[in-house]
């Protein structure tokens, strides 16, 4: 037990079943202790309707004086800020090795469908190569920050991503989660996240945020092809790219590495599915390992002003299920430790949880924590809730199905 004062309610899991989220809308989860939140509606937002978006304010989280500041004494004097390069040392070569064996596989299967197989392992590799170029980039691995910017670079790299795009994106997540106008996170590319910007949905993209929810996992087969264009775009823009020469080299290399043998060996039509198998496999492999941190959690104003450490615990969401979570997802199953000690170590943060959740529960804080399953859950039923905002709420049910006929 650690020296926090005692006396609150555990409150594992109620951040979801507050009451700013049964206000839009969700089931509960089993809870215990559940602050009172006032509700404050945008009052007018022309296409929505009766659809109000909720919007968390700073009057609804009362400020906790020094909470961070106290928090985090007790994990810097617990020694979890401390790096971990032999683990960082396994993980590579573990990764290395499976890399290897890929390799070795595709040359010894040769022209034979179960190279699609070897594709989906690639996708796998390539995915947990991510995770170690997101820690490299949050100086968790390495002893000095210039020397984990140049290591995420060459990682990202590999992976066919352009580390200064991501970088730029993924610190103003971590400054401002689910804020709207401050997180890119939660800005519109085809999916809504927002209720805002499901209104301004047109054509295609309208159909698609109708159902948004039960597309998602579906659209994420297409999100490993988005962040490579993405990359590019950003890489050859007009603006200034630092490191632009040597990401653009070594994200040609790679997909020169990649893609040569897989035209040259493989019959054509093997080789389109080869390559479209591993960016599927990618991008649902990604998508379903940072989707389930924030997405349903509060959405913050723009406008309020919140304590550090208000704004990262009541917008983050742990996922459970220990040693295994933690591999398949590379740590990020500890969201809420990640976000509040965002240079911290993979290894450390099981033990830091046990530290956040005790002063969270001293405070009557929620600390959320659920299944991945139910994750992505919420996940749908909160897309599906807000892709309602695309539809025409006054529209009448026999009345469209005539239209459609």
């Amino acid at each position: 037990m650690y020296s926090f004062r005692h006396g609150a309610t555990d409150t594992v899991e109620s951040a979801i079943g507050s009451r700013l989220w049964l206000s839009q809308g969700f089931p509960s989860v089993r809870h215990r202790t559940v602050p009172t939140i006032a509700i404050t509606h945008t009052p007018k937002f022309d296409g929505l309707g009766p659809l109000m978006p909720t919007r968390a304010k700073a009057g609804d989280f009362p400020p906790i004086a020094k909470a961070y500041s106290r928090v985090s004494e007790v994990v810097r004097e617990s020694g979890l800020l401390r790096r971990a390069p032999w683990f960082y040392a396994m993980v590579g070569a573990g990764i290395a090795a499976s890399l290897g064996g890929a390799v070795t596989g595709f040359i010894l299967l040769g022209d034979s469908w179960f190279q699609l197989l070897i594709a989906a392992a690639l996708a796998i590799v390539f995915t947990q190569i991510a995770f170690l170029a997101h820690e490299a980039a949050h100086r968790q691995i390495l002893s000095l920050g210039p020397a984990n910017d140049r290591l995420a670079r060459v990682l990202a790299g590999i992976v066919g991503m352009s580390y200064s795009w991501w970088d730029s994106k993924h610190s103003r997540h971590h400054s401002n989660p689910n804020r709207v106008g401050k997180d890119p996170d939660i800005e519109v590319d085809t999916i809504s996240f927002i209720e805002e910007d499901a209104t301004l949905a047109r054509g295609l993209r309208r159909e698609i945020t109708k159902r948004q929810g039960w597309l998602f996992f579906p659209l994420l087969t297409l999100e490993g092809l988005n962040l490579h264009f993405h990359s590019l775009k950003y890489l050859f823009s007009a603006g200034s790219v630092k490191g632009r020469w040597t990401e653009i080299g070594i994200i040609a290399a790679r997909f020169s590495l990649l893609l040569i043998p897989v035209f040259l060996l493989l019959p054509l039509g093997m080789a389109f599915a080869f390559v479209g198998v591993q960016l599927a496999v990618f991008g649902v492999y990604m998508g379903a390992s940072f989707a389930p941190n924030h997405k349903g959690m509060p959405v913050i104003a723009h406008d309020a002003k919140l304590d550090f450490f208000t704004k990262q615990v009541r917008t983050s969401r742990n996922i459970r299920g220990g040693w295994w979570a933690t591999w398949l997802m590379g740590g990020l199953n500890y969201q809420v430790e990640h976000h509040l000690f965002p240079s911290m170590s993979r290894p450390h943060l099981a033990k830091t949880r046990e530290i956040v959740r005790e002063y969270c529960r001293t405070l009557d804080v929620p600390y959320t924590e659920t299944s991945l399953w139910r994750s992505y859950a919420i996940v749908v039923e909160y897309l599906n809730r807000v892709g309602l905002a695309a539809r025409d709420p006054f529209e009448c049910p026999i009345t469209a199905q005539y239209r459609r006929a």
